[in-house]
């Protein structure tokens, strides 16, 4: 069965021929539970998200910061494997027919098997992976396996990337692009910073794929701001914070179905 990185491109593609970006939002499989999960995602779709990615939680994690660390550790104690992220990206996909990803350091990939792990990524009807500690130069085997299955393969691009380093990453990647908005690890920050905006333009110069910048979006107003410059903004550390800060699972949903809203408002000001 083939993944689905041609809805992801033909959802960027709409975005992009509305005149705004995607909004693009992040949350992990297994928090608050399996079925808690499975139903924010489902909420954030609801709220205005265009595209999800499904975090795979991990112990040891270097893009993270501490609240999804947070939510992952709830995670992994509650038992969390990739079974569940899959049926996690399966429930979310055939309630919404929305792309969604799945984010994940390559470590639990390699000990699963790349081809079991693209195999059932493309069953379960996901878009791609998003995979942040995967250099290039070893992703040959991953490439294979995502292009035989319709997958996506999402590379990271950071403030220090070099031009030449950043054509030879945007070579080997399709879907899109995701450009981190400054050197640290995901959370929420009161400005995204103009060493954005350069890294969006220096990558644009490599490659025809969307762009999107991730790391320190919380509000309408920053979600405007890239939009200005971006083909999409992805949330992440907002959403995971307003299920962990809310007082019940319900009160959760309806936090991150609403912080969605906001943000779809925002990218559209564009």
């Amino acid at each position: 069965m083939s993944g689905n990185i041609e809805l992801l491109n033909t959802t960027l593609a709409a975005t992009r021929a509305a005149d705004r970006a995607a909004l693009i939002a992040y949350l992990p499989a297994g928090f608050p539970t399996v079925d808690g999960g499975v139903e924010a995602v489902k909420a954030v779709i609801a709220g205005g998200a265009d595209i999800v990615e499904i975090g795979l939680p991990h112990s040891d994690p270097v893009l993270d910061g501490p609240v999804i660390q947070t939510a992952d550790d709830i995670a992994l104690r509650g038992g969390v494997r990739i079974a569940d992220v899959m049926r996690t990206v399966r429930e979310a996909h055939e309630a919404t027919d929305v792309p969604i990803l799945v984010m994940t350091y390559w470590n639990p990939i390699d000990r699963y098997g790349v081809e079991r792990f693209t195999a059932e990524l493309a069953e379960a009807g996901g878009a791609g992976c998003i995979l942040p500690d995967l250099p290039v130069q070893e992703s040959a085997l991953w490439r294979e396996h995502a292009d035989k299955h319709g997958l996506a393969t999402v590379f990271v691009v950071a403030p220090s990337s070099q031009d030449a380093r950043l054509a030879t990453i945007t070579a080997a990647g399709s879907g899109f692009v995701y450009a981190a908005s400054l050197m640290g690890v995901t959370g929420t920050r009161a400005s995204v910073g103009a060493q954005a905006q350069d890294l969006v333009g220096r990558t644009r110069a490599t490659t025809d794929l969307p762009v999107c910048v991730g790391l320190g979006v919380s509000n309408a107003a920053q979600a405007a701001e890239v939009a200005g410059f971006a083909d999409g903004v992805i949330v992440g550390s907002a959403f995971v914070k307003a299920m962990l800060d809310a007082p019940d699972e319900a009160a959760g949903l309806a936090a991150v179905r609403s912080l969605a809203g906001e943000l779809a408002e925002g990218v559209r000001k564009r």
